[in-house]
């Protein structure tokens, strides 16, 4: 094409192109030795509870970062979704990297654009990641929202990512390959049927001018205000489509001077990110081939929203101390607000917390409450969240207050829910282990005793041996036997060898549940899982037992054990573990109601706050207590009891130091309505 310079690019007369797989858009992107990308979905941000890898620190160029400004307010067609998190999250693996957060099923392919029956859209497309959908990862939608500032207290690797999960994500993923398929078509219809396309968009209403307008607005939000000038110069969208249309457009030097300016500003890690993001552009531009253009400008947005990202997240970093030292008074701010606006009503939590009080006089019979002096004036508040955390609890009782807790209470009650049944599990096993050895040793009575005891029973019934006092053979609680004093010849006189041998049998069989444990497939409730779990479990335990493989009706009993909150079973281990509870968490509040915000945060979830000399030493990596040596404890002893009491004296703390003036010890919407009832007269 005569009149289109050499870094041009499309040319009208360019032969017919045979697009393959590995030059569409459609494939994710080449993986980065440090971070799997894929392809970018209209991005709905949301802070993460998995590891962040300890990449960057403040990407160059950013130093001036809040010298820009607020943001714009968004433009798309509805509004930018609200922050979202992962609970559960909160029970996530460690090792996990964030990087895998951005991995997403390929996009599927798409036929050749002249085989396509669908129409043309009648308006634009939005690309799929703007100034207005990055909008809240800008620095004051950060620190005005009430959600991320509660969670930051909790979580030392909270970070933002996009939000690719679930059903929404699949629809943001469709209508971004709508984006670039269109932009494909687009293309492709400029370089074939140059007369139809000008025909079609006159009036320069198509996809690559609304991508560069984006990219343009993107990097304003990146660079200093000193850059800004050069950046109108450089990507001057009006004057760019100008030389599109009049095929002059040189689009491997906007290439090149679109990496040096992210590399300017990018953090090291992403340059290897842009230098693929220029070899595509150029590549397209050199080899007339649209697809692979279409491909650099997506890498172009994915750039430009993980440059975002990595500035928002160490914002997030840099910001934790300060919010977390606000946060108290932060959310009597907010919630006071609510109050007074009518948008929220606290009188359900404050008769909460009143009918615990007449909970805690009827148990406890006006006698002091146990750990009273640990709790001090939280004692009542704390009996009731112990008991809140119980699977035996209806869900419906959980207070108003709590708006910001409900994941970490529905994870602690899943946690619960875990460590009793695995107690009922251990139980059913010890029942059926001891039965199955009163078997085995009947079997080793010697003949002629047998033959007595027969003959005995034939004659008077007065005095049989062997099966009418199975009971005879007493057994310690720990599994090991001991004959009775009513039990003649010491049939079994090996306490020590049973005893041990018992012992790790336990052990095992413990460790192997939990190991099943954690690999039950995703569920809607615990009692689901453990429905699904009960014939494996079951199994599991006969396995351990002098029993047949097979035991008639054992896999129900397991199933009802553990399914049947109502049971008396279930019932009795869940008012054991909750006593337990409220022990370890005497320990852990009694150290933690001192504290202030940031240490109590240090404490408990052993995050390191930045500019900190060290990590503080979490106290979920201690198992005895807040004092002395480690000790290691049996898994079935601890039972993750001392993680819950860590978790739940953090929550409960902080909720405390929130609401105990706004709900519990004082309530201010009954003095609300209470001052709206007193007659005002005027004076005289």
């Amino acid at each position: 094409m005569g009149e289109q310079r050499a870094g041009g690019g499309l040319e009208s007369h360019m032969p017919t192109h045979r697009r393959n797989d590995s030059a569409t858009g459609e494939e994710p992107m080449p993986d980065a030795p440090s971070e799997t990308r894929a392809p970018p979905a209209e991005p709905e941000v949301q802070s993460s509870l998995r590891e962040v890898p300890p990449a960057q620190d403040l990407p160059r160029g950013t130093q001036d970062i809040n010298a820009n400004g607020s943001l714009a307010t968004p433009v798309v067609g509805r509004p930018s979704p609200g922050l979202s998190r992962n609970p559960s999250s909160c029970s996530t693996n460690s090792n996990e990297k964030a990087n895998a957060e951005y991995l997403t099923e390929g996009p599927n392919r798409r036929p050749p654009p002249t085989r396509r029956s669908s129409p043309q859209p009648a308006r634009p497309l939005e690309p799929p990641v703007t100034k207005s959908t990055l909008s809240e990862l800008d620095v004051t939608k950060i620190i005005h929202n009430p959600k991320l500032r509660h969670d930051i207290n909790y979580d030392p690797e909270l970070h933002f990512r996009p939000n690719l999960d679930g059903e929404k994500g699949r629809r943001k993923q469709e209508k971004a390959n709508q984006f670039w398929n269109a932009l494909l078509d687009q293309l492709i219809l400029f370089v074939m049927d140059r007369e139809t396309f000008m025909s079609r968009y006159a009036d320069g209403k198509w996809c690559l001018p609304a991508l560069l307008t984006a990219v343009r607005d993107i990097i304003e939000t990146l660079v200093p205000q000193r850059d800004r000038e050069l950046l109108n110069e450089g990507l001057n969208v009006d004057l760019l489509m100008q030389q599109f249309n009049r095929g002059v457009a040189d689009l491997e030097a906007l290439a090149s001077w679109l990496s040096a300016v992210l590399k300017l500003h990018c953090a090291p890690m992403r340059d290897e990110w842009v230098d693929e993001m220029y070899q595509e552009l150029s590549n397209g531009n050199r080899n007339n081939d649209p697809a692979e253009l279409v491909k650099g400008m997506r890498s172009l947005l994915s750039v430009l929203e993980a440059m975002k990202l990595d500035v928002a997240n160490h914002q997030i970093r840099c910001l934790r101390p300060v919010l977390i030292e606000d946060t108290v008074h932060f959310e009597q701010r907010f919630f006071m607000k609510k109050i007074q606006s009518r948008k929220l009503s606290v009188l359900p939590a404050r008769e909460w917390y009143k009918a615990a009080q007449s909970n805690a006089e009827r148990i406890y019979q006006h006698s002091p409450m146990p750990h009273a002096q640990a709790f001090g004036n939280m004692s009542i508040f704390f009996d009731a969240l112990s008991r809140l955390v119980l699977p035996t609890t209806r869900s419906e009782t959980t207070p108003c207050t709590f708006v910001f807790d409900e994941d970490r209470l529905l994870k602690l009650r899943s946690d619960m829910y875990d460590s009793i049944c695995l107690e009922i599990c251990m139980r059913k096993f010890e029942d059926l282990d001891r039965l199955s050895k009163i078997t085995h040793l009947s079997t080793r009575v010697p003949s002629y005793v047998r033959e007595e005891g027969a003959l005995s029973n034939r004659s008077s019934g007065e005095f049989v041996f062997v099966s009418s006092r199975p009971s005879s053979f007493v057994f310690s609680d720990r599994g090991s036997t001991f004959s009775s004093p009513r039990n003649s010849g010491e049939l079994c006189a090996q306490p020590s060898m049973d005893f041990a041998e018992s012992r790790t049998k336990a052990l095992d069989l413990y460790n192997s549940l939990l190991a099943l444990l954690h690999t039950a497939p995703p569920a809607n409730t615990s009692r689901e899982k453990w429905r699904g779990l009960a014939d494996s479990v079951a199994l599991q335990i006969l396995r351990y037992v002098n029993a047949p493989p097979s035991l008639p009706g054992f896999e129900d009993q397991i199933r009802n054990a553990v399914t049947n909150i109502e049971e008396e079973l279930f019932q009795e281990v869940a008012a054991q573990f909750q006593q337990r509870l409220l022990a370890e968490l005497a320990k852990r509040v009694n150290e933690f109601k001192h504290m202030s915000a940031v240490s109590l945060f240090s404490v408990a979830t052993g995050g390191r706050i930045m500019g900190a000399n060290r990590p503080s030493e979490s106290l979920r990596d201690r198992n005895n207590g807040l004092f002395g040596e480690r000790v290691p404890r049996d898994p079935r002893e601890e039972a993750g009891i001392d993680d819950m009491a860590v978790r739940l004296a953090h929550l409960g703390v902080l909720h405390w130091r929130v609401w105990a003036l706004l709900a519990y010890e004082d309530s201010i919407e009954e003095e609300m309505i209470d001052a709206a009832a007193v007659p005002v007269f005027e004076a005289a």
